[in-house]
């Protein structure tokens, strides 16, 4: 297989290799990734639409949740109907200008919901430990900051990635063995130095995970001293069952980052890493609409009530 002179004088393809060395669970897994997609479509969009409609639900909390469910319904878009083609057609090629939106897409919709949560724990903070202050502290212009700046930053990293990405040099012809176009597999088919794309990565993806977390792990270690300190055992459970929704997505969420990126062993099998990136990239999107509606009364009421309507 001869290499181009670059991705400027050839247009070069990507095979997205995926389950292909399994073909006896295809259909299987077609029909669960298919099942997956469906409940979240459904459940994000669902969410959407119920905070809209409720008018109990318009707070702050739900305004940083109505977004979350957005971005985990573009980032499931943005992945999952190419991975179910791939599980049911025999040419699994991608075009570069394909692989390289998958990623840009990607790369905009995981970032931001990275500090989207961390912009939800902090609004738990307030509302936990700074009660008399909230309405003042987190008004509307801040929480609008806080989303914007998410997004913000978001495309700002996939664009200054996917810019180096670009400046690599390709084959004319690679065989990816993933399911996704992620920053790590469009490197490793290029055949020019990657070293200041992947540094750059590296950079980005510590500085992302790390600030974050601070955010995240400083306003819950306050909650958590300020519920102990909560004289009635009810008024302790109470405020905690308030945090339990977001500590759990937040839980999900960066545990599977950490175990993909920050704990990297190269005797881990490649099935492994896949069925981790499954979870990162389509079940999560799944799970966070399902966390946040089974647990709060008045999305699980507006629900019944729009079924009800619907069906009568």
């Amino acid at each position: 297989m001869m290499a181009s002179d670059g991705n400027q004088s050839g247009t070069p393809t990507f095979i997205l290799l995926g389950f292909s060395e399994y073909p006896e669970v295809q259909v299987p897994l077609f029909l669960v990734f298919l099942f997956v997609y469906t409940v979240t479509v459904v459940g994000n969009l669902g969410m959407i639409i119920i905070i809209k409609l409720n008018s109990k639900l318009h707070t702050i909390m739900y305004f940083f949740l109505s977004h979350l469910s957005l971005v985990d319904f573009c980032f499931s878009t943005v992945v999952t109907p190419k991975l179910l083609e791939n599980l049911v057609v025999e040419d699994r090629t991608i075009s570069f200008s394909g692989c390289i939106m998958q990623f840009c897409f990607a790369c905009i919709f995981g970032v931001t919901e990275t500090f989207m949560l961390a912009a939800m724990a902090y609004d738990r903070f307030v509302a936990v430990c700074k009660p008399l202050l909230y309405a003042t502290i987190m008004s509307q212009k801040l929480c609008a900051l806080l989303v914007a700046g998410s997004y913000t930053w978001g495309i700002a990293c996939s664009l200054t990635l996917t810019y180096f990405l670009l400046e690599l040099s390709f084959c004319e012809s690679t065989f990816i063995n993933n399911f996704v176009c992620d920053h790590s597999v469009i490197v490793s088919a290029s055949y020019s130095d990657p070293y200041i794309s992947q540094m750059l990565c590296f950079i980005i993806a510590i500085f992302n995970e790390v600030s974050s977390l601070i955010i995240i792990l400083t306003s819950y270690m306050l909650i958590f001293i300020t519920i102990m300190k909560m004289p009635s055992a009810s008024g302790r459970q109470k405020t905690f069952s308030t945090c339990a929704s977001h500590l759990m997505a937040i839980t999900i969420f960066h545990g599977t980052i950490l175990f993909l990126y920050c704990a990297p062993n190269p005797k881990t099998s490649s099935l492994i890493v896949k069925v981790a990136s499954i979870f990162y990239t389509v079940a999560i999107p799944m799970l966070n609409p399902l966390i946040y509606s089974l647990r709060n009364k008045d999305v699980k009421n507006m629900f019944e009530k729009l079924v009800v309507t619907k069906l009568t």
